[in-house]
């Protein structure tokens, strides 16, 4: 009985992503936007409105380091009218890369972003951190660039557009200004993280880190990952030690999971710092890194993703929610 359930609920799901799929596709009045992650698709709709419609290429808990195309990925990408990337090197995918070599109608959102704020984007090891949705006010840099994209595809709505973009640029402002106070309602010497892997760093320099070690570059003490950058690498030995003293060093007792990562490496952390005798714990719930969460969460929109994860480190790290 359990199975059959289960195949009715993946056969609905299956439909209903078709079903959104052929209604994209037969859309003719409206621009045909692409976006290659759920945070992309979440700005764009806001400032596109009713004059577009859109479909994420990358759904779910998928890694957007590591994806490759699948069958119909390229039916979707070749009938965008825009498609929107994150760039930095966050769909490193080989497939997805030769598709934007040889395509001109994909705009990249963080090779934009560093454009207009160069010093902000940070390089973690000698490598570009592309996870810049981490930080509202960076995030909000890309604004214009899809607000001039879509008015270039339908200059008639172009004043449309304008006042959509600055109405999401108050918000996304507001909620930049509201995360770093609630956070620093946290003592410093408990406004510590660490996660799964290299994604929190443009995170931790916005709302937790003190003006005076963003000044001196010192913010950079208040976040570890055992995963790089990209989380497809094996832990070594050394890795479990380094971040063990990290979490001595800084009397770090909650360790977070991210919605779309495995904690089994958080785990083996937790189980060398208990043969060390240091209580480690897994945060709860997770915190979202690379993607959204599904339709109905508290994490259905950039937004409240970003909120979801400043409340949840809020109360597990000993603040009060």
């Amino acid at each position: 009985m359990l199975r059959l359930l289960l195949l009715l609920v993946l056969f609905a799901c299956s439909s209903e992503k078709k079903s959104e799929l052929r209604e994209w596709l037969d859309t003719s009045d409206q621009i045909k936007v692409l976006s290659t992650t759920a945070m992309i698709d979440d700005m764009v709709k806001n400032i596109g409105g009713d004059q577009i419609k859109t479909i994420v290429l990358i759904q779910g808990d998928l890694d957007p380091h590591s994806y490759q195309l699948v069958k119909g990925d390229q039916e979707k990408l070749l009938s965008a009218q825009l498609v929107f990337a994150n760039g930095l090197n966050l769909e490193h995918g080989p497939s997805l890369k030769n598709f934007f070599k040889t395509n001109s109608n994909v705009l990249f959102i963080g090779d934009y972003i560093q454009k207009v704020k160069p010093d902000a984007i940070l390089k973690v090891n000698g490598e570009t951190d592309p996870h810049i949705w981490m930080d509202i006010s960076l995030w909000k840099e890309a604004i214009p660039q899809v607000v001039e994209a879509l008015s270039r595809m339908k200059p008639e709505k172009k004043a449309e557009f304008e006042e959509r973009g600055r109405k999401l640029a108050l918000d996304y402002s507001e909620m930049h200004e509201r995360i770093k106070k609630y956070l620093h309602e946290v003592p410093q010497e408990k406004r510590y993280l660490v996660t799964s892997h290299d994604a929190f760093n443009y995170f931790t320099r916005a709302y937790l880190a003190e003006e005076s070690e963003i000044a001196d570059n010192s913010w950079q003490k208040r976040f570890q990952a055992p995963e790089g950058l990209a989380p497809d690498s094996q832990l070594s030995l050394n890795d479990i030690r380094f971040i063990v003293e990290h979490l001595k060093k800084y009397n770090i007792a909650i360790i977070f999971p991210e919605s779309n990562l495995s904690p089994d490496s958080l785990k083996k952390i937790i189980d060398a710092a208990k043969n060390e005798n240091i209580n480690v714990t897994l945060g709860n719930p997770y915190l979202y890194g690379d993607a959204m969460g599904p339709k109905g969460s508290d994490g259905d929109t950039y937004l409240k993703m970003i909120w979801h994860n400043a409340k949840t480190i809020k109360e597990d790290i000993g603040g009060s929610p």
